[in-house]
């Protein structure tokens, strides 16, 4: 479940593609502190990836998960991991 950062020059914005390799999914979706938890659906590619981008703002760690198949999942390459007492559990960090 890769992502890639790519920092624009022209705002402090950072374009994340949020990548999730799991072909037996249905729906994928990414939620975090960057939408205000609400979920972004991933895109279903042939391969039977899911792909998405957002552009986020830069200077900030941000707390996120994966929503697959109504469960929700880590990043296993975030940037780090932390305690969420609210989700008895942690969540990824995406640092920008």
């Amino acid at each position: 479940m890769p992502i890639t950062k790519q920092f624009l020059k022209s705002k402090p914005e950072c374009k994340v593609t949020f990548t999730v390799l799991d072909t037996d999914a249905n729906a994928v979706a990414v939620a975090g502190d960057f939408n205000d938890w609400e979920k972004t659906e991933l895109k279903k590619l042939k391969n039977g990836s899911f792909k998405g981008q957002l552009n986020i703002p830069v200077d900030a760690t941000y707390e996120f998960r994966y929503s697959v198949d109504g469960e929700w999942v880590n990043e296993p390459e975030a940037d780090g991991y932390k305690f969420n007492d609210f989700a008895g559990a942690e969540n990824s960090l995406l640092a920008l």
